[in-house]
């Protein structure tokens, strides 16, 4: 005769909270970079899908920092490896950023930026608003000293500079060729049309090409 009422799972099965790990978010990105990017550690295609997430981040930042495609911002690749992205926006802080991951200078806001880091080897992040400057180098998401100042440029805005560490991916793992081929938006992207828009300045050629996405 079967029972109707379900049996308690054996004791070497029952979990509990001290079976739970709750991982911080750098090792939560490296655990499942897929996840946040698209494709994982193996996959060639990894340093184009970086580039993409850092568009996407650009176009569609978060609320509190502005409204979708409304901001204009630049991204510049340096060679197989190394990149940064320039986002003209306004601060709303009043003397300092305020610090997120691990006392970093990217804060939540800042999410997907911060994801990238986790995959790089050193990242330079820079925020300058009203004549005032401030500068962090962290190694991964890690940073490796405090916030420093620095003379900015006029306006105010974000640059993030990514070397992306080599060492775990594929040999042929290389920013495309074809910029044009990134995708600034993603399937979910449902804001209407803007002012904002990301150019792509390739620099590894004497040419130094450019795309505009919008």
């Amino acid at each position: 005769m079967t029972s109707d009422h379900p049996t308690s799972p054996p004791e070497a099965h029952r979990y509990s909270a001290a079976d739970i790990t709750v991982l911080e978010f750098d090792a939560a990105v490296l655990k499942q970079p897929g996840m946040y990017f698209g494709a994982g550690l193996d996959d060639p295609r990894l340093p184009a899908l970086l580039l993409s997430a850092a568009a996407r981040h650009a176009l569609h930042p978060a609320m509190r920092v502005a409204e979708d495609h409304s901001l204009i911002s630049e991204i510049v690749v340096f060679g197989d490896l190394c990149f940064n992205v320039t986002i003209h926006q306004q601060h709303t802080w009043s003397d300092s950023p305020p610090l997120g991951y691990f006392d970093s200078l990217l804060s939540p806001e800042w999410w997907l930026l911060a994801a990238i880091a986790t995959i790089c080897s050193t990242t330079t992040v820079e925020m300058w608003s009203d004549g005032r400057g401030f500068s962090q180098e962290l190694a991964g998401l890690r940073p490796l000293d405090t916030v420093q100042r620095f003379d900015p440029q006029p306006g105010s805005g974000t640059r993030v500079t990514f070397t992306i560490d080599g060492h775990n991916l594929p040999s042929n793992a290389a920013f495309p060729a074809d910029l044009g081929s990134i995708d600034a938006h993603g399937p979910d992207c449902t804001a209407t049309d803007g002012p904002g828009y990301v150019v792509i300045r390739d620099h590894r050629s004497d040419d130094q090409s450019s795309t505009r996405l919008a």
